[in-house]
C-alpha cells in the first residue's frame, strides 16, 4: 500500500538508524540505540508542521507572496493563507527522484520549473548518510536556466532528548542577535540578544519561553555551529556549516509540544524583498552551485 510520503528509505549504521522519504525528501525520523533524536510522524501519516522537510528554493515567509528579482515583480501562491505569506519554498510536497541508496546513505534529487511566481530552474540533490558520528545532512542546488535567480536553503527537523515537553530542555544557542517580527512573522528589525529572554548563550532551561524566532550573528567553532537541547544525561545537537548564516527555533507555541524545531537556514524571513534580512539572499548565477552541511548527533 502507498504511504502519504511514498517509498520509505531507511538508512543505518551500527546504533543509528534513519527513514527518508521520498516525497519532499523529509527527514521521518532518527534514532540512536532505539532512542528519538528526531521526533519525526509515523509511516502512514502525512508530514505535519513540516517536521523533516526540506525547504528551497527559499526557507520560510515571503510577504504577499511578492519578490521583485532582476526588475521583474513575481507572485507567488499564498502557501501560508492565514498569514497572507509564501512559506517553505516549492519541493516539500513533490516527490524526489532517487540517484542512489546504500546501507548508510541516500541520495535524491529534485528539479524546480518556471512555474507561478518563479522564473528559475534549480536542481537539488540531497544525501542524508549515517555513520558513528550520526547523521549528515549534504546539499548541493545549481541554476540550470539561462539567468540568474536567487535561492535560499532550510532544513525544519525537530530535535528532542526525551523530554515529556519542550519546558523540561535546557537550550544552549550560539546566536548574538535576533529578529524581531510583526504578527505575521515577517522581519522588523536585528537586535542583539545580550540583556533579553532570546539570549540562550549559557545554555539555560526554556521553561515557559515561548519561540518562534529567527537568529543569526551564529558564533561557529572548526567552522560548524552548534545548538544543544540536554535534559539530564541526555543531550541532543545540531551543527551546521558556515553557509547557514541564520537559524529559526520553534517551540510550538501555547501546544508546549514534545520537541523543538532547530531550522538552520542559509538566509532569514523574507530575503528576496528589501529589509534587514535581505543581504542573506543568494543568487546563483547560471551553472552556478551552492553546497553545504548540516547534521545532528545524539
Amino acid at each position: 500500500m502507498t504511504t502519504p510520503t511514498g517509498e520509505q528509505y531507511e538508512i543505518r549504521s551500527g546504533n543509528k538508524v534513519a527513514v527518508v522519504t521520498e516525497v519532499g525528501a523529509t527527514l521521518r525520523s532518527f534514532t540512536v540505540d532505539g532512542h528519538e533524536v528526531v521526533r519525526g510522524f509515523s509511516e502512514n501519516e502525512m508530514v505535519h508542521m513540516g517536521r523533516g522537510q526540506q525547504l528551497l528554493p527559499w526557507p520560510n515567509r515571503i510577504r504577499d507572496g511578492v519578490y521583485t528579482f532582476a526588475g521583474e515583480q513575481h507572485q507567488l501562491a499564498l502557501s501560508e493563507p492565514e498569514r497572507h505569506n509564501a512559506i517553505h519554498g516549492l519541493v516539500r510536497w513533490v516527490p524526489w527522484t532517487l540517484v542512489s541508496r546504500s546501507e548508510s546513505s541516500v541520495t535524491q534529487q529534485v528539479r524546480v520549473y518556471p512555474q507561478q511566481g518563479w522564473p528559475g530552474i534549480v536542481e537539488a540533490t540531497i544525501t542524508h548518510s549515517v555513520d558513528e558520528a550520526g547523521l549528515r545532512v549534504d546539499v548541493q542546488a545549481s541554476n540550470l536556466g539561462t539567468e540568474p535567480t536567487p535561492f535560499g536553503y532550510a532544513a525544519h527537523p525537530y530535535l528532542t532528548a526525551g523530554e515529556s515537553t519542550v519546558d523540561e530542555l535546557a537550550v544552549r544557542l550560539p546566536a548574538d542577535r535576533y529578529l524581531e517580527v510583526d504578527e505575521r512573522l515577517l522581519p522588523i528589525a536585528i537586535h542583539p540578544v545580550d540583556g533579553t529572554v532570546f539570549d540562550l548563550r549559557a545554555g539555560d532551561p526554556l521553561g515557559q519561553l515561548n519561540l518562534d524566532t529567527a537568529f543569526t550573528g551564529l558564533q561557529a567553532d572548526d567552522g560548524r555551529w552548534r545548538v544543544t537541547l540536554s535534559l539530564g544525561q541526555r543531550t541532543t545537537t545540531l551543527w551546521a556549516d558556515e553557509a547557514y548564516t541564520w537559524l529559526q527555533v520553534f517551540t510550538g507555541g501555547d501546544s508546549r509540544q514534545m520537541s523543538v524545531a532547530v531550522e538552520p537556514m542559509t538566509c532569514g524571513p523574507d530575503a528576496f524583498n528589501e529589509g534587514p534580512t535581505a543581504d542573506g539572499v543568494i543568487v546563483l548565477a547560471p551553472g552556478q552551485s551552492f553546497a553545504a552541511s548540516w547534521g545532528i548527533q545524539g
